[in-house]
């Protein structure tokens, strides 16, 4: 897991065509934006997160956030656990977030 800036996520993001976006965030709190492209799954419903997770692409980079960059952290070291090597935790999640938000489906 590497802990990166906003400006470092960008960057990679833009760069990477392997990457995938996860919000690890709750539904509520999705409801008020994610990062565009983010796929939801709720680190908070561990039976679910942890079924989700298990069916991901080890050969792909995750891009992860939550709230403040501590539930993404932990979902990181999950990933890491379960063989995927490259996942990005975004310090300070979207309360440092400045970057363009849109309203989830």
């Amino acid at each position: 897991m590497r802990n990166i800036n906003q400006t470092e996520w960008l960057e990679l993001v833009a760069n990477d065509s392997n990457a995938v976006i996860i919000d690890a965030r709750t539904p509520k709190e999705c409801a008020e934006g994610i990062i565009e492209n983010a796929i939801m799954i709720d680190f908070l419903d561990a039976p679910k997160f942890k079924s989700e997770i298990e069916k991901l692409d080890k050969d792909k980079n995750y891009y992860v956030y939550c709230r403040s960059g501590n539930r993404s952290g932990q979902a990181c070291q999950l990933l890491n656990g379960l063989g995927i090597k490259n996942t990005y935790n975004l310090s300070g999640g979207m309360l440092a977030w400045t970057g363009k938000t849109v309203i989830p489906a």
